[in-house]
């Protein structure tokens, strides 16, 4: 967590400077709610319109075992190609920051060769906070303060994704129907989830998941634009 380098951003996704993963992560006194910082998060489909889900590692500092979308992580400054996304790009829609984080984060977690992964739609941002009480108490000095870029893709008819999960980042993975997903998110199951797969699960997959072909296609729902903030 030391060696990578978030992206430090204020409330309207404006960079502001940069600091470790281990700082912007810790909930403790002076910033009570980490740092605010950029985050990614992918959604990949199967052919069928199945969602790729991924377990996280029991072993991960923050938020273990809780089940989530395909990939969630962190732009970082310093790589190559370039993380940082420009006002220009995203004005216009683009996010090839983001978008060459998930890439490299696929295949880092789930062992996805970077020529397999479909093309990714940059959808939205979403800025929310939470600390990680379900691990670590209600006095938590862990969380997540992001502006997280939304990435939906889906692999061609006939294609099928080579998964070799890291067992370090990831714990189990599962392709879900929405119905499957919903039985899965009923509080009886007794499955734990990620703040920010919750939040988009609540506000924004449902429409999403019933307009995939004009999402991919043609961008319906895009709204890059936005900062949607959900009250920390």
């Amino acid at each position: 967590m030391a060696r990578d380098n978030c992206i430090v951003v204020d409330g309207r996704d404006v960079i502001v400077g940069s600091a470790n993963k281990y700082d912007c992560h810790r909930f403790v006194p002076g910033q009570p709610q980490g740092r605010l910082h950029r985050a990614f998060s992918v959604f990949l489909f199967d052919s069928s319109n199945r969602l790729l889900l991924q377990q996280r590692a029991a072993d991960k500092i923050t938020f273990p075992s809780v089940w989530t979308n395909t990939c969630c992580s962190h732009q970082l400054v310093g790589q190559a190609p370039e993380e940082v996304d420009s006002d220009e790009d995203i004005a216009a829609g683009r996010a090839p920051g983001a978008e060459a984080a998930a890439r490299r984060k696929l295949r880092h977690e789930l062992g996805i060769d970077p020529v397999q992964v479909p093309p990714l739609r940059f959808l939205t941002r979403l800025h929310y906070c939470a600390a990680d009480s379900d691990t670590h108490g209600p006095a938590s000095p862990w969380g997540e303060h992001e502006v997280d870029y939304i990435l939906l893709g889906r692999v061609p008819h006939g294609a099928e994704l080579a998964l070799a999960p890291n067992p370090e980042e990831v714990g189990a993975v599962r392709y879900v129907t929405r119905q499957e997903l919903a039985a899965m998110m009923d509080p009886g199951s007794g499955l734990r989830w990620s703040p920010w797969f919750r939040i988009i699960a609540a506000h924004f997959l449902p429409a999403w998941w019933d307009d995939l072909d004009a999402v991919l296609a043609d961008g319906k729902h895009a709204d890059a634009a936005r900062v949607h903030r959900i009250d920390c």
